[in-house]
Formats: structure tokens, C-alpha cells, sequence
């Protein structure tokens, strides 16, 4: 027995190794970490538990049958969060790129069936070069195992993914289907086909970083939802978010700690809307003023930053906040802020987390550009999104909430649950300018002075309709409340929806415009 004791003892420090101390220095130099750093990193102390450690690729063409390694170039198990469960998977650069192999593949979604099975989210920690090219279309099979599973997990356990390293071909599409990615500044990239390709098909000169590094895609194509500058901050962010999120789709999310008062007042809301209607203001100013302690753990901050999604908490419920940001484009909507945040809501929706939105929106914005870039279909998904959702839905109206996108931010009309509006509130088919040179023109261009014309009926109109008492006047919202009563009244609302019971028609599946 000791004999074989010792055997085991020597395996398990051999598949420990990955690919050998050489290619861990290897590592360490281009700044990152290998993959049971990792793992140590983002699980508690202790609390990793793994499976399939002595497993090895099976191919025996080119060479691979000489060089083996447990494991297989990836590392799979689980662990625990704060205390709290979750599957992962950590893909190995030092052994042959990281490549997926079948062995590599089996090892993943076996902790995928596990996380489903058992209810918990799943990480994937990804440093991986592609298919395992020596195994050619047994590879590419293995890739379509992880897709679907990533695909019937969707909604129904969160799943997180962390670039850290290259992400390349086949191997973008698993974390594009997650719900989060995270990418390391200066080491992680993601794209379809790399820099040298690209240049032979298109003649483009581009850099890994300018085609797929972090920036691009947090500020670019949207595809990152968080960056952080080195790998160890990622991995902390990761951790942070299981503050907000649940389990899996039938558990209630964390709550908070609750050491805000819920009676809190803050006299600095009745100055952050100017009295200039057209003056911006930042709404992370109202945010964190009213959620608890001022914690805002923001989502996809460098993308569309016309619209701030995050989660939060508020009297110690989790929430996810969507609010327009006034201090760019004014807050209006466009193609990429109905995208961010539609997909911001049904994630929320699918964990049981309610939504808080604020409010300050003067329309979609126009242009030949967003018309042509299809503004009718994705505008729809973000309308879509807040009416499929059957969580609590809060409105808080600061400012303008013109034309169809009043309807679209969780209004009273989409089943909005609890909706208010600030005595800043302006409810209106559009704003008195642009309103008034429709109704007008005639009686303004004929008159002895256009300006002081326009200038009368402005003010006339602004009287008439900038101002949320129509609206109140008609139940489209609940009340009109003081700013500084923002907080409390939400954290009440939030406590009379604990019990909400709200259910879609029976159906497969609704077909959003995609």
C-alpha cells in the first residue's frame, strides 16, 4: 500500500506540473498566471475539489503519441465562492496552447452537466489557441458538445468566462454564448481569426490587440463586458459579482448587508437635475446616492455609455439598475444602448433579480447611419426585453421621457410595476422645441417675428406638457415624489413585490427580433 501511495503521490505532483516548469516560467514572463494559480486565486482557500486529473489525449497521430500530460491541458473541478458552490473549468496554456482535444472537451462538459445537475454557476477560465488541429474534426466535434451545453444552460445556471490569454477560431463562440466575460488587460484576446489571416483575405494590417485585445472589445464591438488591468484583478471582479447573482434560475439572489438605513434621505438629489433642461447632468450621481452604501458594480461600462446597466443593492435586495446617462448623447437611445441593456434585463429576468430603471431619455437618435445599421429591429429588442421580464420592474422618471422611448423604459404600459416620476419630470410626445415647429410653423413663420413667435409658444407648451402631472393625472405613474424620498420609496416598493406573481403565455419560446 505505501508503495502505491507513493505512486500516486509522484502522479498527482507530475499532472500539477502542466507543462513543465520550462513553459510555466514561460508564462509567468508574458505576465500571466497558470491555470491552478488561477483556480487558487478565485476559489476559497482549500475548497477545490478536481475531477479527471489523470486523464490524457487519446490521438496518436504527429507526434502526439509521444508526449503526453495528465490533465490534458485543462483543469476541471469544484470549488466554492464565499462559502458558495460553483463548477469550473481552467484551460492550460503550457500543455500544447491549451488546445481542446477531445479528452479536453469530455472534461469540460462534464462539469457543465454537473453545474446544470446540481443547480450551480459554472466559470470558465480560457487560455487556449483553438482546436487541437493534430485531432482535426474529433476537436471541432468536442467545441460543439461545450456549445450546446453552454447554449441548454442559458438562462438556467449563470455562466462566467475570463479571457486570459488568446481565445481564438471555434473557441470565441462558447464564452459568447455565457453570460459575462471578463478580459485582462495587455493579455487577452478574442477573435475569429487572427492578425496574419485577416492580412492575407482582406489586406488589413492590424495588431492582436487592435483586432481583439480587451479595449476593443469592451469599448468596440461590446463582446467584453469587464476589463480589468492584470489577471488577478479579473479574477477579484469575478468573485465580486456572485455579491448580486443567484444560484441558478429558481433561488432568490444574495442579499446585501443591510447596514444602509432604508430611511435615508439625501439632500444632494435636489440639485443634480439643472434647472436647464438641456444641461447634463451624470445620473451615477443619483445612482449611487440611492442604493445601499453607494456600491455600483457597473456592466459593460466602456460600451454605449449613453445607457449604465449594474447590479446593486437597495435596503439589501439585489438588483440590476438600467438607467440613461444624460452626460453623453444626451441619454438617447441608439442601436448599441437597446442592445446592452435589452440583454442587461433578460439576464436579470432569467436570475429573479428586479430591475430599477432611471429614467432620463429624449427619444431614439436619428440619422441615416442608425436607420440603415437597422434601429427599428434592435430599439424592439430593448422593448422586447423589458415586456417579456415578469421580475419587479421600478421606474424612477428624473427628466425627459419623450416619444416611444417613454413607452420602451419600463413604462406603466409593459406591466412597470411601481413607476414615479421627480417634479423635474417632463412626459411628452417630444420636447417643446421640436414640438412646437410641427404644431406652428404656419402661425410662426407668418408672424412679424418668428423668434419671440416660437419663444411664446414654447413656454405655452412647456406649461402645458413638461411636467409628469398628465401623466399621474391618467395612473401612467404611481406618484410624484420628492428626490430626496427616492430611496425609501423604492426599498418599500421592493418589499411589496417579494410576493409578485407574474407569468408569460404558455409557449415555446418568444421570437425576438434578432
Amino acid at each position: 500500500m505505501r508503495d502505491k501511495l507513493e505512486l500516486l503521490k509522484r502522479r498527482v505532483a507530475e499532472s500539477e506540473q502542466g507543462g513543465g516548469e520550462k513553459r510555466v516560467k514561460a508564462q509567468h514572463a508574458k505576465g500571466k498566471l497558470s491555470a491552478r494559480e488561477r483556480l487558487d486565486l478565485l476559489l476559497d482557500e482549500g475548497s477545490f475539489v478536481e475531477f479527471d486529473r489523470f486523464v490524457v489525449h487519446r490521438s496518436s497521430d504527429f507526434g502526439l503519441e509521444n508526449e503526453k500530460y495528465y490533465g490534458d491541458g485543462v483543469v476541471t473541478g469544484y470549488g466554492r465562492i464565499d462559502g458558495r458552490l460553483v463548477y469550473v473549468f481552467s484551460q492550460d496554456f503550457t500543455v500544447f496552447g491549451g488546445s481542446l482535444s477531445e479528452s479536453f472537451a469530455e472534461k469540460i462538459c462534464k462539469v457543465m452537466d454537473l453545474a446544470m445537475r446540481n443547480g450551480a454557476p459554472v466559470i470558465g477560465l480560457n487560455d487556449s489557441g483553438g482546436a487541437r488541429i493534430q485531432e482535426g474534426v474529433v476537436s471541432l466535434g468536442g467545441y460543439a458538445e461545450i456549445f450546446l451545453r453552454n447554449t441548454l444552460a442559458s438562462g438556467v445556471i449563470p455562466q462566467i468566462s475570463a479571457i486570459l490569454g488568446p481565445c481564438a477560431g471555434g473557441a470565441v463562440y462558447s464564452p459568447a454564448i455565457t453570460d459575462f466575460i471578463y478580459m485582462a488587460r495587455g493579455t487577452s484576446y478574442m477573435f475569429v481569426t487572427g492578425p496574419n489571416v485577416v492580412k492575407t483575405v482582406t489586406h488589413e494590417d492590424v495588431t492582436m490587440e487592435e483586432l481583439g485585445g480587451a479595449d476593443t472589445h469592451a469599448g468596440t464591438s461590446g463582446v467584453a463586458h469587464f476589463v480589468c488591468e492584470s489577471e488577478p484583478a479579473t479574477i477579484a471582479a469575478i468573485r465580486e459579482i456572485f455579491r448580486y447573482i443567484p444560484q441558478n434560475n429558481v433561488e432568490d439572489p444574495p442579499r446585501g448587508p443591510g447596514t444602509d438605513p432604508r430611511d435615508r434621505r439625501d439632500e444632494a438629489l435636489l440639485d443634480v437635475v439643472p434647472d436647464n433642461p438641456n444641461k447634463p447632468y451624470d445620473m451615477h450621481d443619483v445612482i449611487k446616492r440611492v442604493v445601499d452604501d453607494g456600491q455600483f458594480y457597473e456592466v459593460q461600462r466602456d460600451y454605449a455609455a449613453n445607457i449604465i446597466c449594474g447590479f446593486s443593492h437597495l435596503g439589501g435586495f439585489s438588483i440590476g439598475i438600467v438607467a440613461n446617462q444624460p452626460a453623453v448623447l444626451a441619454g438617447v437611445l441608439d442601436i448599441n444602448a437597446s442592445l446592452k441593456a435589452a440583454r442587461f434585463i433578460r439576464f436579470c429576468d432569467a436570475f429573479n433579480i428586479p430591475i430599477v430603471t432611471f429614467e432620463d431619455v429624449p427619444g431614439f437618435l436619428p440619422g441615416v447611419a442608425q436607420e440603415h445599421g437597422g434601429i427599428i429591429k434592435h430599439g424592439a429588442k430593448l422593448l422586447f426585453a423589458y415586456c417579456e421580464a415578469t421580475v419587479p420592474k421600478l421606474t424612477v422618471i428624473t427628466r425627459k421621457a419623450y416619444g416611444g422611448a417613454y413607452d420602451v423604459m419600463s413604462s406603466k404600459h409593459i406591466r412597470g410595476d411601481y413607476n414615479v416620476a421627480w417634479p423635474t419630470a417632463e412626459i411628452a410626445v417630444m420636447g417643446p422645441k421640436g414640438a412646437v415647429e410641427i404644431l406652428f410653423r404656419k402661425e410662426i413663420n407668418e408672424s412679424d417675428d418668428p423668434q419671440q413667435a416660437t419663444d411664446v409658444k414654447v413656454a405655452e407648451y412647456t406649461a402645458k406638457f413638461a411636467n409628469p402631472y398628465i401623466a399621474a393625472g391618467r395612473g401612467y405613474v404611481d406618484d410624484i415624489i420628492d428626490p430626496r424620498d427616492t430611496r425609501p420609496r423604492l426599498i418599500d416598493a421592493l418589499e411589496s413585490l417579494r410576493t409578485k406573481r407574474d407569468r408569460n403565455p404558455s409557449k415555446k419560446h418568444g421570437n425576438i427580433p434578432l
